[in-house]
């Protein structure tokens, strides 16, 4: 007895298998196993099973790496518009040589056992593709923390890097399902009959400017408009004058995002242009009595204006994004402004060229527009073709003329906008009479050269250059004037033609001290 009790006894052998990888803080990540074998099984016995679910699924989106070879599998079966069952699925992976690697042709005849119909198959597929976006968070975080736990990270780099991960991770996961057209002719309707009750006759947001909103109807709401110009044609001084028609007189809430100016640097250009004095005398102080009644005056418009200024530099599109929304969410902001493209950038993510990145930068804003159904004017800068082009005497005029090849770094930039223009100012190339004898001093064009929704125009344009300011050809208060202080570029330079003041991006209003009379809660930034 005592023999037998101390006899080694043989352990029981049992079949192990091995357990789930566990996320670094010792939990299962999420899945769905039961599920996937269902969704495969079920595209393997009915033949309209894998278009149901294929917008939702892809192989990474299985759990199970068997799952995701045998999902490959059905994927290019169906790609070819071959059938899918289980013969083929299994001739599909032995070509592969992945058969074995799933378990042979018995796994595949069990899998398709397991179901019945492909019956919740979409549901199910919702579940699948849910639980592999909550893998992947996990992930992205997992490598955040890692590295923000490192001193040698640069944290400002690791910020832009976490934003261009979730972007990419956000615009490959989150899709938009198709509508059908009742509710959204019902939509197009009732936008009709609002536009028919306005008594100025616009659908969309007024500009301040009669003959552009007599083109556009109004910037329209999802639209992406780009502005863009040489250097010292007015970009930055059209869309302050814009800025001011719409928050000042309009009472429209507009935010602007300048990459190249300060908020103040634009207060400053601000004051100028409505308060009419002229900017020198700003910046030296020595203003008469009466100007400074004036400035006490006309500076109150500015006060709780619904204006807001943002001058982060080198402002990524994911940063945008996440004031954009806060921007509308907080202060229904109707318009986003951005001075100017060229100057954002989509760090966190790689690229080949500037052409590339600059083509993400147009799409992302193209896509926040829609998602936001505001307007979003960007500016831009062109390219030195403008310069190059030579014409003779008869053309002169229409030889500086921009055009929409000369924009600047992408042709992506062309096709995601919904409206392209050009401010043209022939006087800064010393031409001062068109081909027709007419008088082109002080007066700009707004070349409106792509307009996806209505036509393309050239609209005439008064231009104060002392003032920095943007005006209707007609109908202002400078129509009586126009010999007076037009000469609107101090790069003019002619014996007989003075120069009255400094351009409007030629930096001559950046050392303005206005703060004691800026608005600060027009800064909330």
């Amino acid at each position: 007895m005592a023999g037998e009790t101390n006899r080694a006894r043989t352990p029981r052998q049992t079949k192990r298998t091995s357990p789930a990888p566990l996320s670094e803080d010792g939990r299962l990540q999420p899945q769905a196993l039961e599920l996937e074998e269902a969704v495969i099984g079920a595209c393997m016995i009915e033949r309209d099973a894998f278009g149901m679910i294929s917008d939702y699924l892809k192989p990474e989106s299985f759990y199970d790496t068997k799952h995701q070879k045998i999902f490959a599998a059905i994927r290019d079966l169906a790609a070819e518009n071959n059938p899918v069952d289980i013969l083929t699925v299994t001739e599909q992976l032995r070509k592969t040589g992945d058969l074995e690697l799933v378990g042979g042709p018995v796994a595949i005849t069990e899998l398709s056992r397991k179901v019945l119909s492909s019956a919740h198959i979409e549901y199910h597929a919702r579940i699948i593709a849910q639980k592999a976006l909550a893998r992947e968070l996990i992930t992205y975080s997992s490598n955040i923390q890692r590295q923000a736990f490192d001193d040698s990270q640069d944290i400002a780099e690791l910020m832009q890097q976490a934003e261009g991960q979730l972007f990419e991770l956000s615009k490959t996961n989150m899709k938009k399902d198709f509508t059908q057209i009742n509710p959204v002719i019902k939509e197009a309707y009732t936008m009709l009959q609002k536009a028919a009750a306005r008594t100025d006759g616009l659908s969309g947001l007024t500009s301040g400017f009669k003959d552009i909103d007599r083109v556009t109807s109004g910037w329209q709401n999802s639209d992406l408009i780009i502005i863009a110009a040489r250097p010292a044609m007015g970009k930055t001084a059209f869309v302050l004058s814009m800025a001011r028609n719409m928050a000042v007189d309009h009472k429209i809430p507009v935010a602007m995002f300048s990459l190249e100016m300060s908020n103040v640097q634009l207060v400053n250009r601000l004051i100028v242009n409505v308060c009419e004095i002229p900017g020198e005398k700003i910046k030296s102080g020595q203003l008469a009595p009466y100007e400074w009644e004036q400035l006490d005056t006309k500076i109150t418009e500015l006060v709780d204006a619904p204006l807001y200024i943002d001058d982060t530099p080198s402002l990524s599109v994911f940063e945008l994004r996440t004031k954009a929304r806060r921007l509308v969410r907080e202060h229904k902001v109707q318009m986003i402004i951005i001075d100017y493209l060229q100057l954002m950038n989509a760090s966190g993510m790689s690229y080949n060229s500037r052409q590339e990145e600059v083509s993400t930068i147009s799409r992302s804003l193209k896509g926040l527009a829609k998602e936001l159904n505001i307007p979003i004017i960007a500016l831009s800068q062109l390219n030195r073709s403008v310069e190059n082009r030579v014409g003779n005497d008869e053309n002169k005029a229409d030889s500086k003329r921009p055009q929409l090849s000369d924009l600047r770094e992408s042709g992506a930039i062309e096709q995601d906008a919904d409206l392209v223009a050009f401010i043209h100012r022939p006087e800064y190339y010393k031409i001062f009479k068109d081909q027709y004898g007419n008088d082109l001093k002080g007066v700009a064009e707004f070349i409106i050269a792509k307009h996806r929704n209505g036509s393309v125009e050239d609209v005439k344009m008064r231009f104060v250059g002392q003032y920095a300011r943007f005006l209707d050809l007609r109908g202002n208060s400078f129509d009586d004037n126009l010999d007076d202080g037009l000469i609107s570029s101090s790069n003019i330079k002619t014996s007989t033609q003075p120069t009255t003041g400094p351009t409007p991006d030629d930096g001559g209003f950046d050392s303005l001290t206005a703060a004691d009379f800026t608005p600060q809660n027009d800064v909330p930034f």
